[in-house]
């Protein structure tokens, strides 16, 4: 299996060959849950930074709606949908990041599970900045246009008996038992996953992994 480190590495050859931008250039980790998009996203900042490209990094689930307005709409146990992010405010975020020098975006805790607000900071020094989340090249209203924002984008492709064996694990990692754990990844992640695997956009690079 190829390790993150050196998928992060091919795609940093490929961001590393990207024309100067105007201020910055957005780089897109997407794929299904579980495929790997956080770790490779951090190592990827980590070897731009490596190599004196002053890199940020923004996480999609930093827009997940809260638990209490989720529970409000009746949306608790389809957290990781689409409709449970606040694709409005991600959007808003990704277009500052193209006209501002300083920009604070908020991050998500995963032990918490709850996003944190104004935790995360892009500094005007930052002309690369990675965003990873499952639906940044979704092929769906609203989230087919954020594809104007992205330089350069990459999808993490995984095949979904391995996807299933690693959402369970999650839960089971957070404490559930295996049955709910096991419930918990074939009722919402696995159809997320699938989703994602097959109603995006092209990317310009696939990793098959």
């Amino acid at each position: 299996m190829t390790s993150p480190s050196d998928i992060a590495t091919r795609i940093a050859d490929r961001v590393e060959a990207l024309p100067d931008p105007k201020l910055r250039n957005l780089i897109a980790i997407a794929g299904p849950p579980a495929s790997g998009k956080t770790t490779v996203a951090i190592a990827l900042q980590k070897v731009l930074n490596a190599r004196g490209m002053a890199t940020g990094l923004v996480a999609m689930d930093g827009f997940h709606l809260d638990n209490s307005v989720l529970d409000a709409r009746g949306l608790r146990d389809r957290k990781g949908a689409p409709d449970t992010f606040d694709l409005g405010g991600f959007a808003s975020l990704l277009t500052r990041l193209g006209v501002e020098d300083e920009v604070i975006a908020p991050a998500f805790d995963r032990a918490r599970d709850a996003s944190i607000g104004s935790s995360s900071i892009v500094t005007a020094d930052m002309t690369t900045v990675v965003v990873e989340g499952n639906y940044l090249l979704l092929n769906e209203p609203g989230w087919c246009d954020l594809r104007e924002h992205w330089a350069f984008s990459v999808m993490l492709a995984v095949g979904e008996q391995e996807l299933e064996n690693r959402l369970i694990q999650r839960w089971l990692n957070f404490g559930f038992p295996k049955s709910e754990a096991r419930a918990k990844a074939l009722h919402n992640d696995l159809p997320n996953a699938t989703r994602v695997l097959e109603n995006s956009l092209p990317a310009d690079m696939t990793v098959s992994h």
